[in-house]
């Protein structure tokens, strides 16, 4: 692990500023939520609550990542329904 020394203005404590970076890092995908919360000092729970006071984003999917992988759970979803539903009702 790299130490990093930082001056802060003194408006902003060095818990509040640890927070903030592990806050970035996990947003630009640096870190896993697991490796931020550990940053920050918190449980993960706890680091996601703080996410969302924060406004940034739990899952950090791509939107065309997103779009695609619920539209193959669609599909498999719909083929497993089809699937029981011949098996059971043997249409």
């Amino acid at each position: 692990m790299t130490t990093l020394v930082v001056e802060l203005p003194t408006e902003i404590d060095a818990q509040e500023a640890r927070l903030l970076l592990a806050i970035k890092l996990y947003e630009i995908g640096k870190l896993s939520l697991g490796q931020a919360a550990q940053l920050a000092g918190y449980s993960k729970p706890t680091f996601m609550e703080l996410l969302s006071k924060y406004g940034a984003p739990l899952f950090t999917y791509p939107p065309e990542e997103l779009r695609q992988e619920v539209e193959q759970r669609a599909i498999a979803l719909s083929t497993s329904d089809w699937v029981w539903r011949r098996g059971i009702l043997g249409i």
